[in-house]
C-alpha cells in the first residue's frame, strides 16, 4: 500500500509529467503572497546575498529551478507559474522582464524540458524549501537522486548550484521549526501552522504542515476569510544532502554550507530556519 493511499499529503492534482503538483488545486497559490508577506523586505533579505554571490562569481546566465511566482525560470505548478508569468507581464516594459524566460519544466526531465546554453548556465538557483516538495514514494531517494543530477548537469563547469532546505534536523528533534525570524516569510497575518511527521519503516519520510491563515476581504476578494491549505516536504537532513549533492556532481565541487545566509557553524548556538548549499562545479 502506497503512503499516499493512506495519508493525503496535497491538495490532489499531477503536473504535465507526473510529478506531484501541491499547488494544483491553486489554493496555496492563491493565498501564496499573502502568507509570504511585505514582498519587497522579504526579496531584500536574500536579494542581496544571492545578488553578491552571483556578481562575485560573474555569473551571466542563471537558471532558476524553482522559480514559484517570480533569468530563465521553471516550475513544475502551472499554478504557480501563471503569477510568475502575470509579474513578468505587469513589468514587461523593463528590459530584465522583457527578456525573462519562464518554462513549465519538471525536475525528473529537466534535460528535455530545458536548453542548456553550451557548456551550461553560469548558475542554477533553487531557494525557497523547493526541493523538499519532491517526495520519496519508492522508498530509496532515486526519483531525489535523478532530479539532482538532473538540476546539476545544469551547471557548467565553474558554475555553482544555490538550493535550500529547512532545518529538518531541528524540526525533527524538537516537533517544531526554530524560533526567531523566518527568511523568506513576513507576513503579519494571523495564522497557524500544526506539524505532522509521517514514519515510514522507523524513519522519517515526510513532514507535513497544514496552514491556517486569516485573509483581509479587503485584500483578496475571491478567498474565504480563513484559507487552510496542506503542503508536504521530505526531511532532509543536513548531512544526508550535503552527500546527495556529492553524488549528483560526482564528486566534483567545492561545497559550502550557509544557515539563513550567514557562515554557518555546526553546533553553533542559533540554529537556523534553512541551509543553503553552494555547490560550485569543479570539472
Amino acid at each position: 500500500m502506497s503512503v499516499d493511499s493512506v495519508f493525503r499529503t496535497r491538495s490532489l492534482g499531477v503536473a504535465a509529467v507526473g510529478l506531484p503538483d501541491q499547488y494544483a488545486d491553486g489554493k496555496a497559490a492563491k493565498v501564496w503572497q499573502l502568507y509570504i508577506g511585505d514582498t519587497q523586505s522579504r526579496t531584500q533579505e536574500y536579494k542581496s546575498w544571492v545578488v553578491s554571490l552571483l556578481k562575485q562569481q560573474g555569473v551571466q546566465r542563471v537558471l532558476d529551478v524553482a522559480c514559484g511566482t517570480g533569468m530563465v525560470s521553471v516550475d513544475a505548478s502551472d499554478k504557480m507559474l501563471k503569477y510568475a508569468l502575470k509579474a513578468r507581464w505587469e513589468r514587461r516594459k523593463e528590459a530584465a522582464f522583457d527578456q525573462w524566460v519562464i518554462e513549465e519544466a519538471n525536475w525528473l526531465t529537466l534535460p528535455e524540458d530545458v536548453q542548456k546554453p553550451g557548456a551550461g548556465f553560469d548558475a542554477v538557483i533553487c531557494l525557497g524549501n523547493s526541493f523538499a516538495h519532491l517526495p520519496d514514494f519508492k522508498g530509496d531517494q532515486s526519483d531525489q537522486k535523478l532530479a539532482l543530477q538532473n538540476i546539476a548537469s545544469m551547471v557548467r563547469p565553474g558554475g555553482i548550484l544555490i538550493i535550500d532546505h529547512r532545518n529538518y534536523d531541528y524540526i525533527l528533534e524538537t516537533g517544531r521549526a526554530p524560533q526567531g525570524k523566518n527568511i523568506y516569510y513576513k507576513s503579519d497575518l494571523t495564522q497557524d501552522i500544526s506539524t505532522s511527521v509521517l514514519w515510514v519503516n522507523n524513519k522519517p519520510h515526510m513532514i507535513t504542515l497544514d496552514y491556517t491563515i486569516q485573509v483581509p476581504q479587503a485584500k483578496v476578494q475571491d478567498l474565504p476569510e480563513v484559507s487552510k491549505f496542506r503542503l508536504s516536504y521530505y526531511p532532509h537532513r543536513l548531512e544526508s544532502f550535503k552527500a546527495l549533492l556529492n553524488e549528483a556532481f560526482h564528486g566534483k565541487m567545492e561545497h559550502s554550507v550557509y544557515g539563513d545566509f550567514q557562515t554557518y557553524t555546526p553546533g553553533q548556538n542559533q540554529a537556523p530556519c534553512y541551509f543553503i548549499h553552494v555547490c560550485k562545479r569543479t570539472a
